[in-house]
């Protein structure tokens, strides 16, 4: 050792151990500032700043473990060792959002978890205003880890802690108006009321257990296949008129956040024998999860950026900075679902002037944030007080369209909040694959031809979208249709139907499951097969995710062709560019088998039209109430 290093470790010794501890938190909180606000898109030039932040908050962590005592002695609170465990969580959580790697989603989990068992925040927190502020932010962040990681156990734990702490903070800080945390509390429940044990009986993650390897997808042939693409990249964004979300996460975009994950391999959800309860619910089983490891063979995550209400410039520059990053086999999925507009033929409303004050608290959990936990939020106006765009429409109404864009927030401001088809058309010079959730889906055919380099695949959503469930139930309640379909088909299935979860045995839905999952086979080999599938459907059937999305979308076209209600009604069917070979088409015998079998199982068959008479196998027997 020199002399310099051993002058430096005697001179840092004579320093007190707390001295050199709030400079290190200083030093922590600074870095920390910075990388904050840092957008999540922007995934590659930040990773050196995630780094510098993690190492010195590592060194930190590390710091106050070793001389925990003395700084015990010195002053140091438990809410403060909780802040900085917060604050590690919250870094693992923000580089979870720029990569998508699940590891950072589980280290994150872990440390909030280990806030919350030894209850660093709780200590005092009924005399503290600032304190109680600290502790409902740390569980409204570790429920949107639990919400996305997928542990429902938790999820409902916390939930109910959080009510909880709501309603004492009340009677404690009479002073203090937690309207905005009753709003918190109130967007939580009303997600999981719509996102319901039913919903996610099956994994909405790709599962190895459930879905097919991909190694052993059909291979396609190379004169149409002119290239094998995979998808890289995804952009999610849903907006609509009081629909169920939580934080900027709303139930459209969760649901397609989580179909485009894989499922750790030891946390694929236990079958459940009997029936589910009420409401879907069904009875819990216990998860190791410390078997919660992905697959190391498995290729990563696709990358997400998921935006809330974007603007159309800001909406531009993450196509922008994506596309820029995409690798040569890579491809872009874009998912938008909002309501349209028709440009002067159709006066729509806006939906408010302002940000709710739940959104208000609760953007700071999605971007973790975190500004002066004392400083209590000012109200504005919500968007659920102001007119509904859609309501001079009915449900099952729809509106012819010529031009139109899709609405993501307040007409008041002009343009900045519309997304034409002609925006996404300069980035078709990279392989897109666009989904359209609207009912004004249609414009987006535009795209098709248009192209400036790549061309195109576009899954078109019904222009009308039938009301599913009971008479109160639509999207404010449930999600979209389409959407449902495309990651939760059986599901989507049963709803069209008007069949809840406490509906169904769980060995006839199994059943369903397994001739849903045989049919989706049987269209996937034969686009693999067929020599007249379009190249642009053709390079992506050997991606896992993308290849889902299209065969569920077959399904969901045949079911919603042969439904009798939306029988020769194209209005309510969806649409895809470029067209697929005639072998998957609705009307052919195998795609009607497909559809008569599950509806033989749930008693349905004539809730459907078939146009021949379809031979059942043997083995088809019902298995639910009528």
């Amino acid at each position: 050792m020199s002399q310099q290093q051993m002058n430096n470790n005697t001179s840092s010794s004579n320093i007190p151990v707390s001295e050199r501890y709030w400079t290190l938190v200083d030093k922590a909180d600074k870095k920390f500032s910075k990388i904050r606000d840092l957008p999540y898109y922007e995934r590659n030039r930040y990773d050196t700043y995630f780094y510098k932040v993690f190492k010195v908050y590592t060194q930190l962590w590390k710091f106050q473990q070793e001389n925990r005592q003395k700084l015990v002695e010195a002053g140091l609170k438990r809410w403060e060792i909780g802040e900085i465990a917060s604050r590690i969580g919250q870094l693992y959580y923000g580089q979870y959002m720029r990569t998508s790697e699940a590891s950072y989603l589980s280290e994150a989990y872990i440390f909030y978890e280990a806030i919350l068992t030894r209850e660093y925040f709780r200590e005092g927190s009924f005399q503290d205003f600032n304190l109680a502020n600290k502790q409902l932010r740390f569980l409204a962040r570790f429920l949107m880890v639990c919400l996305v990681l997928n542990r429902r156990e938790m999820v409902h734990q916390l939930v109910n802690q959080l009510k909880m702490l709501v309603d004492e903070c009340k009677r404690t800080f009479q002073d203090t108006d937690f309207k905005e945390w009753k709003l918190v509390v109130q967007e939580i429940v009303r997600f999981l009321k719509a996102d319901t044990a039913f919903m996610n009986i099956r994994p909405l993650r790709y599962s190895l257990v459930l879905d097919p390897h991909p190694d052993v997808l059909p291979h396609v042939a190379a004169p149409v296949a002119r290239k094998n693409l995979r998808l890289r990249d995804a952009v999610l964004s849903s907006y609509h008129h009081n629909e169920v979300k939580f934080s900027e996460l709303t139930l459209d975009t969760f649901r397609m956040l989580q179909c485009l994950e894989w499922e750790p391999s030891g946390s694929f959800y236990p079958s459940a024998g009997g029936k589910s309860g009420q409401n879907g619910a069904l009875a819990s089983s216990p998860i190791n999860h410390s078997q919660d490891i992905a697959d190391p063979t498995l290729p990563p995550n696709p990358r997400k950026a998921v935006l809330y209400r974007p603007s159309l410039t800001h909406f531009i520059a993450v196509l922008a900075t994506i596309c820029e990053e995409l690798p040569p086999d890579g491809v872009l999925l874009v998912y938008l679902s909002a309501s349209g507009t028709t440009g002067h033929t159709l006066s729509l409303s806006g939906s408010g002037t302002g940000i709710n004050t739940a959104e208000n608290i609760t953007r700071d959990f999605q971007s973790h944030t975190i500004h002066s936990d004392g400083t209590s939020t000012s109200s504005m106006s919500s968007p659920s007080n102001s007119p509904n765009p859609s309501a001079s429409q009915k449900k099952g109404d729809c509106i012819s369209y010529h031009t139109g864009c899709l609405q993501f927030g307040n007409r008041g401001s002009g343009g900045l909040n519309c997304i034409y088809p002609s925006d996404l058309i300069p980035f078709t010079r990279r392989p897109l694959f666009i989904i359209i959730e609207s009912d004004a889906s249609e414009v987006f055919k535009a795209i098709s031809g248009a192209e400036k380099g790549e061309r195109a695949a576009l899954l078109l959503s019904p222009n009308c979208s039938f009301p599913i469930g009971s008479s109160d139930a639509s999207r404010h309640s449930v999600g979209s249709l389409f959407t449902i379909f495309l990651t939760a088909p059986l599901q989507a299935f049963c709803l069209l139907l008007g069949i809840s979860g406490s509906d169904i045995e769980m060995d006839t839905y199994k059943h369903a499951e397994s001739l849903l999952s045989s049919s989706l086979n049987d269209w996937g080999l034969k686009l693999a097969t067929s020599d007249n599938v379009d190249p642009v459907w053709a390079q992506i059937l050997g991606d896992p995710f993308l290849r889902r999305f299209l065969l569920r979308f077959i399904f969901c076209r045949a079911v919603l062709t042969l439904f009798v209600q939306t029988y020769n009604k194209e209005e309510f069917h969806p649409e895809c560019m470029p067209a697929l070979p005639d072998a998957v088409s609705p009307r052919t015998s195998a795609s009607q088998t497909a559809v008569v079998q599950l509806a033989k199982l749930f008693h349905a068959t004539k809730r459907f039209v078939f146009t021949e008479a379809i031979p059942l196998p043997d083995h088809i027997s019902s298995g639910t109430r009528s």
